[in-house]
């Protein structure tokens, strides 16, 4: 099929464990999901950790281990060895899906030694306020990668490649450090005064060896893993002007597109579009702001006005720059930034996402697989029908039908290249019902029935492609041509 949607999955959780092998898991998957209309993937970062193979990646240590040499206690990673993730980003290739990696750029953690720094005690709460006079900490800033013996690169990480810390070994006192002579970017967020530093060693983005390291890495994991874009972690605590010479320069460099997507946890749509603006739009970012709207519907027990769902969301007003998602590694229960969408909501804002004509939805793959440290079921079944829905249905003109404080709904009128595209979506978060919409000429004359299975009767519509569609309370249905010719593949 031609000019089919993009859909991406977010390819991990936080509790994925070592045994699930994910790299293996993701090879063996590719197939199958290339053939329901995943077109990109999120794989979680692959480089080795300070807690070795029971690191998710974010505890960044040797950006040029991917499983490989013998550090943090193990030659693999959490999710694999160096040739598995290869091989799985092959495996990925060859069926059309383009993969993204997670890149974290802002600190390492970690250090093989430690150094006497002089440094500033900062408040957690406002890095612009000072705690104390300069005094001598024990930092933990050496990195010298003593298994990896030079290979790929010679760069020994030091103290004056960083900001600050926030531990002293002389004191074992947890705190925020600012070496002295040095100081926070000013183009980050402005959260806690100053939000450059977040955790570990903090990177120095105005150190030339730290900018013309990170260069070099990023072309050399470009050529070594042939990955296609990044997701770029905890963007708002690095520097908006590094990030988009960061970019910029490496597309040049390389002739790649790079499609990235930066992760600003926000849920201010104006925040996310000064950023936006600040790095001219050489990136797209995770619509935080939608997120919310889900999570507080589903908490609300049918009182939330969903008339309102895509109010300060970041697809409502920039859709091109916006990745929208459910849930994701960070919101699971027990994460910092837990705001789990309860259960129940999940197939209604799944479908707010996959069946609309704008921003590029984010499949879960904790919503997908489950979650078994959480107990949360797997809800692959039902997340598979809905990718398909968006694969073979979901094209044409889209009419909003947002009149109701609980029912709401829109139709998609299909086009000429999607044989029996087209559809009708309505849904509920409170007491059954129905609206009359237009499906439009493609669907006129025509029998629809609901795709879900949550109701057995079928649809008429009439000759001007109105019909009068139905969803259950707190629940959504999905009409499209009861006599299409995708149906053997639901």
């Amino acid at each position: 099929m031609k000019n089919i949607n993009k859909t991406m999955m977010h390819y991990f959780e936080w509790y994925t464990k070592p045994e699930d092998n994910l790299w293996l898991k993701v090879a063996n998957q590719a197939d199958f999901l290339s053939s329901i209309g995943i077109t990109h993937i999120w794989l979680p970062p692959a480089y080795k950790g300070s807690s070795g193979i029971s690191d998710t990646g974010y505890g960044v240590y040797d950006m040029y281990d991917l499983g490989e040499f013998p550090q943090k206690g193990s030659i693999r990673t959490k999710y694999g060895t160096k040739e598995e993730y290869l091989n799985a980003i092959e495996k990925l290739h060859d069926n059309d899906i383009e993969v993204l990696a997670d890149i974290v750029l802002n600190h390492r953690l970690g250090a093989d030694g430690v150094e006497n720094v002089l440094a500033i005690e900062k408040d957690y709460k406002n890095r612009n306020y000072t705690l104390s006079s300069p005094k001598v900490i024990k930092a933990w800033t050496k990195y010298t990668f003593d298994a990896r013996k030079n290979k790929y690169s010679s760069f020994k990480w030091n103290w004056t490649h960083f900001d600050g810390v926030d531990y002293d070994e002389n004191t074992k006192k947890n705190s925020i450090y600012l070496f002295y002579g040095k100081h926070w970017d000013e183009d980050v967020d402005r959260e806690n005064g100053n939000f450059d530093y977040l955790m570990g060693e903090d990177v120095d983005f105005e150190n030339p060896e730290v900018v013309e390291e990170i260069f070099n890495w990023a072309k050399w994991y470009l050529e070594t893993t042939h990955v296609d874009g990044f997701r770029m972690d905890a963007i708002k605590h690095i520097s908006c002007s590094f990030m988009k010479k960061f970019l910029n320069e490496l597309r040049k460099e390389t002739y790649q597109d790079l499609f990235s997507i930066g992760e600003y946890w926000s849920s201010n749509v104006d925040t996310l579009n000064n950023y936006l603006s600040n790095v001219d739009n050489s990136l797209s970012l995770f619509d935080v702001p939608l997120h919310y709207n889900f999570y507080q519907a589903s908490n609300s027990n049918g009182n939330y006005d969903m008339r309102n769902i895509f109010n300060g969301s970041l697809v409502a007003c920039n859709p091109d720059k916006a990745i929208t998602f459910v849930d994701n590694h960070d919101t699971e229960i027990g994460q910092s930034l837990q705001s789990w969408v309860q259960d129940w909501f999940k197939p209604l804002a799944y479908a707010l996402i996959l069946l609309r004509n704008v921003g590029l939805p984010c499949i879960f793959y904790g919503n997908y697989y489950g979650i078994p440290k959480q107990n949360v079921a797997p809800m692959k079944k039902w997340l598979d029908k809905l990718i398909l829905c968006r694969k073979y249905f979901a094209y044409g003109k889209e009419t909003d039908y947002f009149d109701d404080y609980n029912i709401i709904g829109f139709t998609r009128t299909g086009d000429s290249e999607h044989s029996d595209s087209g559809m009708a979506v309505i849904m509920s978060d409170g007491p059954g019902g129905s609206k009359v919409m237009n499906v439009g000429k493609y669907l006129s004359n025509c029998i629809l029935y609901d795709i879900t299975g949550n109701l057995k009767e079928t649809v008429y519509v009439d000759k001007d492609g109105n019909g009068i569609f139905y969803t259950a309370g707190g629940n959504v249905s999905i009409w499209v041509k009861a006599n299409n010719v995708y149906k053997d593949n639901f």
